[in-house]
C-alpha cells in the first residue's frame, strides 16, 4: 500500500449494529454491503459471524457476493470463533479476519479475569490460528487506549511476528483526547520494533464528541493509515467515527493531511440515506455532509455571498457528496422497465419476477397517491417488499380511524398474525395512539415505547412520505420498527407491527469489541 494512501473500513454492518435498536436482517445488511462497494470503502466489515447464525449467514452472503471490496468478521481470540468466521468468509474475493482480546488493566480484571500473561498467549495462539486460514488478519487490543503502553507494545509485536498486517488501536469508550491520542499512537508504534510490518489503524468512540477529530489525530500525529468509521457515525452510546466526515476532511484538507482515498464521494449521501432508512436512526439536520441543513444558508449575508461566489461560505459542493443524485425521477406513468432500472441504479436486487412485480404494483399505488416519487420513497417501498419477503409474523391489512375536535379519536386495525386475520379497535389520546392501543390490545407484547418519532423522507412538499420510527423494550431487548406512508397513522401503524416483528425474532447476539 503507497503511505499516501488511507484505507476505509466500514464497521456499519458490525459496530453500527450495535446500536440498540438497530440490528438488521440480512437482506438489509446485503443491500447496505453493494451500497458501501459502490461508495468504494477498502474494507467492509460485515459482522460478528460467530455471534449467531443469522450474523453467521450476513457475512457469508455479503462475502459470496461483493467482489471490490475486502470483506471482513470479527472474532474473538479463540479457535471457535476464528474458525466460524473464516468459514462464512469462504465465498470472499478478498477477505480479512479481525481478532481482538483486551489489554487494559480494568478489562482483564473484571471482565476476562485473565492476567497478563494469558492474554499474551491467547492473543499469539489466535494469530497464529488465523494465519492458518487467510493471509490478511487485523488484531485488536480492546481498550487499548487504556491500556499500558509497555505491556500493549509487548503484546502488538508478538502478534505482528504471527502474521496481522493491522493493528488497530481502539478507543473503546471514547476517552481520548486528539493530541493525547495521535502521540500515544505515535509513541506506541516508535516502541514496537516490527511496527514497520503492519499497517496501524485506528477506532474511536463518539462518547466526547471526538471521535472524528481523534481518528484525524491518529493519522496525521499517529501515523495510522486505516479509519474504521461507520456511516452517519452508527453505533453503540454516542456513537463511532463518522466515515462521512473522515473522507471529506482528507478529501477537502488534502493540503493539509497529504492523503488520498479510493472512496466515491458521491455515493455518500446515497449512503447514508440507506443506512438511515434501514435502521430507523434520524440524520439531525446539522450534520456534516450528510444533513438536510448541511449546504443550507439561512443568513441574507451568507446566501449573498454564495450567489456571487460559492466559496464564500462553501468549503465543499453538495453535488460532489450526492446531494444533486436524488432528484425525482419517476411518477405514475413510468413502466415496469424504468422502476427495475432504478432499483439497480440504486443497488437494489430483488430476488425473483415475482418480488420485483409486487414492488412495482407498491410502486404504482403510491404513484396514484403521490405525484412524485423520489430515490428515498423507493427504498422505502422495498424495505416493505423486504419484509413481506421475510414473512414476518404481524403484517398491517387495513387501517380505518376518526378524530374530530372534542371527540376521542378511535381507530379500527386489521392486521395478519401468521395465517390469521386480526380485527381490533380502540380509543386513545390521539389517532396513534388509539390505532397503537388496538394492535396492543391483541397482541398483548408488553414492550415499553421508548421512543416515536416521525420524520419527512423527503423535504418541500407537504405530499411527501413520513417515515416514523418506534423503539420498543421487552426483558432486555432494544428493537426498532421503521414504517413509511403518505398517511403518518399508517406509517405509524406499520412501524409498530415491524418492531413487534423483531422483538419475535429471538436472534442471540454476542457483545463484540468496540
Amino acid at each position: 500500500m503507497s503511505t499516501s494512501q488511507l484505507i476505509i473500513f466500514d464497521t456499519t454492518l458490525r459496530d453500527g449494529e450495535q446500536s440498540p435498536g438497530a440490528s438488521m436482517t440480512k437482506d438489509e445488511k446485503l443491500r447496505i454491503a453493494r451500497q458501501l462497494e459502490r461508495l468504494k470503502v477498502d474494507v467492509i466489515e460485515a459482522g460478528f459471524a460467530a455471534a449467531s447464525q443469522g450474523d453467521f449467514e450476513a457475512v457469508r452472503a455479503i462475502a459470496d457476493t461483493i467482489r471490490e471490496s475486502t470483506v471482513c468478521s470479527l472474532a474473538r481470540a479463540n479457535d471457535r470463533d476464528i474458525s466460524r468466521a473464516a468459514e462464512a468468509l469462504k465465498g470472499a474475493a478478498r477477505s480479512r479476519i479481525h481478532t481482538f482480546i483486551a489489554t487494559s488493566e480494568l478489562h482483564m480484571e473484571k471482565k476476562l479475569r485473565m492476567t497478563r500473561e494469558q492474554v499474551l498467549e491467547q492473543a499469539i495462539q489466535a494469530v497464529r490460528f488465523a494465519r492458518n486460514l487467510t493471509d490478511d488478519i487485523e488484531f485488536s487490543p480492546e481498550d487499548g487506549y487504556r491500556s499500558d503502553p509497555v505491556f500493549l507494545a509487548q503484546v502488538v509485536e508478538a502478534v505482528i511476528r504471527e502474521g496481522a498486517r493491522t493493528i488497530n488501536i481502539p478507543d473503546t469508550v471514547g476517552y481520548a483526547i486528539p493530541e493525547l491520542y495521535g502521540n500515544f499512537i505515535r509513541e506506541l508504534r516508535e516502541r514496537v520494533p516490527n511496527s514497520d510490518q503492519a499497517i496501524w489503524s485506528v477506532h474511536c468512540h463518539n462518547d466526547l464528541g471526538m471521535a472524528v477529530a481523534n481518528s484525524l489525530a491518529g493519522v496525521k500525529i499517529g501515523g495510522a493509515r486505516q479509519v474504521e468509521c461507520t456511516i452517519n457515525g452508527l453505533g453503540e452510546r454516542a456513537g463511532n467515527c463518522s466515515l462521512e466526515e473522515v473522507v471529506m476532511a482528507v478529501k477537502t484538507r488534502r493540503d493539509y493531511f497529504g492523503l488520498d482515498v479510493r472512496v466515491d464521494p458521491s455515493q455518500i449521501v446515497p449512503a447514508s440515506r440507506m443506512v438511515s432508512q434501514t435502521t430507523g436512526f434520524v440524520v439531525q439536520p446539522n450534520k456534516a455532509v450528510v444533513g438536510a441543513n448541511a449546504f443550507a444558508h439561512a443568513s441574507g449575508i451568507h446566501q449573498d455571498g454564495v450567489l456571487k461566489a460559492r466559496d464564500t461560505y462553501e468549503i465543499m459542493r453538495a453535488e460532489d457528496v450526492g446531494w444533486s443524485a436524488n432528484k425525482i425521477v419517476l411518477g405514475k406513468l413510468s413502466g415496469r422497465n424504468a422502476f427495475k432500472q432504478r432499483l439497480q441504479e440504486l443497488g437494489v436486487q430483488l430476488g425473483s419476477e415475482a418480488e420485483i412485480n409486487a414492488a412495482f404494483q407498491r410502486f404504482k399505488d403510491l404513484a396514484d397517491r403521490k405525484a412524485e416519487i423520489f430515490d428515498e420513497d423507493i427504498l422505502a417501498l422495498v424495505m416493505d417488499e423486504s419484509a413481506a419477503h421475510e414473512q414476518e409474523r404481524y403484517r398491517l391489512v387495513a387501517l380505518a380511524q376518526r378524530s374530530e375536535t372534542g371527540e376521542r379519536p378511535h381507530a379500527q386495525v386489521v392486521f395478519s398474525d401468521a395465517d390469521q386475520e386480526v380485527r381490533t379497535e380502540s380509543e386513545g389520546n390521539g389517532p396513534v395512539d388509539a390505532v397503537l392501543r388496538a394492535i396492543e390490545t391483541k397482541v398483548q407484547s408488553g414492550a415499553e415505547l421508548l421512543l416515536y418519532s416521525v420524520n419527512a423522507i423527503t423535504s418541500g412538499s407537504t405530499e411527501s412520505q413520513g417515515e416514523v420510527t418506534v423503539r420498543l423494550q421487552h426483558a432486555g431487548r432494544v428493537v426498532n420498527g421503521v414504517g413509511a406512508d403518505p398517511d403518518i397513522v399508517v406509517a405509524s401503524a406499520k412501524a409498530y407491527l415491524s418492531a413487534l416483528n423483531k422483538l419475535q425474532s429471538r436472534t442471540e447476539r454476542v457483545a463484540a469489541q468496540g
